[in-house]
């Protein structure tokens, strides 16, 4: 039986890299995935792929740094499918996430915490219809960035960091609607990623697997895990999917 069978979900980001895997796998377990992306052809692009794999979805183009934007995607999702179960922040803006603390300025902020803010938005927009409907499960994205401190990532890993406490603040006062909220730390072959690399400020994987996780084999069903069942007694916690490369940071 479809894991998701019946669902509502709105994936971020959902136009390529870790997005695009989750919601392609969330609708072939049953859900009907509401798309969210900045670019309408690689979105549109995913919602053909799922339909003509027998799924359902839509694509709904958002800004995630323009809060009227966000505010429009849900209520169009809303009005589309009713209501929603599952939400995944997983859209970032990927300008000015290096800077060393010392060269950190408001405007490396300004840029990294729209993700944050966004995730908050989408969240509280789809907290009263999740808890209408018997609860619902959220997604955060979150990194190991944070995590660790890495250096020369300071705007994004304050970002994600806070990603990480908004989760953990959301778990504490939704738990009693039935609403889980969760992070995952992926360490996946993203585009951003290989941009990092390229550039010479991101390093080939350290962990004991030893490689770089596939978005479609390695986050997506992670994501899965916390928007099913299975995870129902799991919250506020994060979830580190990333080949062990962080089993002696600090959480």
């Amino acid at each position: 039986m479809a894991r998701l069978s019946g669902k509502v979900a709105i994936v971020t980001g959902a136009g390529r890299g870790i997005g695009r895997e989750i919601a392609i796998l969330f609708a072939r377990e049953g859900a009907t995935v509401a798309l969210v992306s900045r670019t309408a052809a690689s979105m549109d692009e995913a919602v053909g792929e799922i339909r003509s794999s027998g799924g359902v979805a839509a694509g709904f183009v958002c800004d995630i740094s323009q809060p009227d934007e966000v505010a429009a995607a849900v209520t169009s999702v809303m009005s589309a499918f009713g209501g929603v179960d599952i939400l995944v922040n997983n859209a970032h803006d990927t300008r000015n996430v290096n800077a060393r603390v010392a060269e950190v300025t408001t405007e490396h902020l300004r840029t990294q915490m729209s993700g944050t803010n966004a995730a908050l938005q989408f969240m509280q927009l789809c907290r009263v219809s999740m808890a209408q409907r018997g609860g619902g499960n959220i997604i955060n994205m979150a990194s190991a960035a944070g995590v660790h401190g890495s250096k020369t990532f300071a705007p994004y890993a304050m970002a994600k960091e806070a990603v990480r406490a908004l989760t953990r603040c959301a778990a504490r006062e939704w738990g009693r609607d039935g609403i889980t909220v969760n992070a995952i730390c992926p360490l996946a072959t993203t585009d951003a990623l290989q941009q990092a690399i390229d550039a010479g400020v991101a390093q080939a994987p350290s962990g004991p697997l030893g490689r770089y996780g596939s978005p479609a084999d390695d986050i997506a069903p992670v994501a899965l895990f916390l928007a099913s069942a299975d995870s129902r007694f799991i919250t506020g916690h994060t979830l580190m999917a990333d080949g062990g490369l962080s089993m002696d940071a600090g959480r």
